[in-house]
């Protein structure tokens, strides 16, 4: 009891040896606008370009423990999608019917769960990788943007351990509002009823700030755009 009570103490002691903040004043100078005045001004700067927007996306994800591969045809991203099943040892996916999942998959030899009908859950956990395709991809967080009608349901994305998320090079957005932009003229008053921003692998720091990957969904992010 004694070594917690000091473990305690001590960060208690660190915590308090950080200088707070300075209270907020409602003075007629403070209400002056001394910084940013939206908040896309605080979010990194993304080039016209889609070199620039691919080599930013390609560094977060990165950071985030993703894994991205861009491929030049839709041959190289089947042979891709195999040298990951054969190195992680796959034996059964799930995914859904579009014409880049339909094509890859096919080519695995895999027995596969499709999610466009009814599924049993049980069997999709058991599942080693979801594949689905998406609605975008944000370069500014590096992040997947998916939807109910985009990536097979609302379970795919989140139940097997590995996720592979297959995209087009036109998905490549510069940020959030370019990527709600095109999902609004995609849909339009056909909203899906989900919608999901997918930044890195599952990942949880609320236990001793002990980082985790997977507590929540897969462990395991790969984006393979054609």
């Amino acid at each position: 009891m004694n070594d917690a009570r000091e473990t305690i103490l001590g960060r208690i002691r660190e915590a308090l040896s950080i200088p707070a903040q300075k209270p907020v004043t409602h003075d007629a100078a403070s209400q002056q606008p001394s910084g940013p005045r939206s908040i896309t001004d605080c979010l990194p700067f993304v080039g016209p370009t889609f070199e620039e927007r691919l080599a930013l996306f390609r560094k977060n994800a990165k950071e985030l423990t993703a894994d991205f591969r861009l491929c030049e045809t839709e041959a190289d991203l089947s042979a891709q999608l195999t040298q990951i099943a054969q190195a992680e040892g796959w034996k059964k996916i799930a995914t859904h019917a579009t014409d880049l999942t339909a094509s890859a998959t096919a080519s695995l030899g895999l027995p596969v769960l499709q999610t466009d009908g009814g599924y049993n859950v049980n069997e999709m956990e058991q599942c080693d990788a979801g594949i689905s395709a998406c609605d975008a991809l944000i370069a500014q967080t590096g992040s997947v943007l998916i939807t109910s009608q985009s990536a097979g349901g609302r379970a795919l994305s989140v139940l097997p351990p590995h996720h592979v998320v297959l995209a087009r090079r036109e998905q490549l957005v510069a940020d959030l509002p370019a990527a709600f932009a095109l999902i609004q003229a995609k849909y339009a008053s056909n909203y899906p009823s989900l919608i999901s921003f997918i930044t890195g692998p599952s990942r949880t720091g609320d236990i001793e700030r002990i980082l985790v990957l997977g507590a929540h969904g897969p462990k395991k992010l790969t984006v393979l755009c054609v």
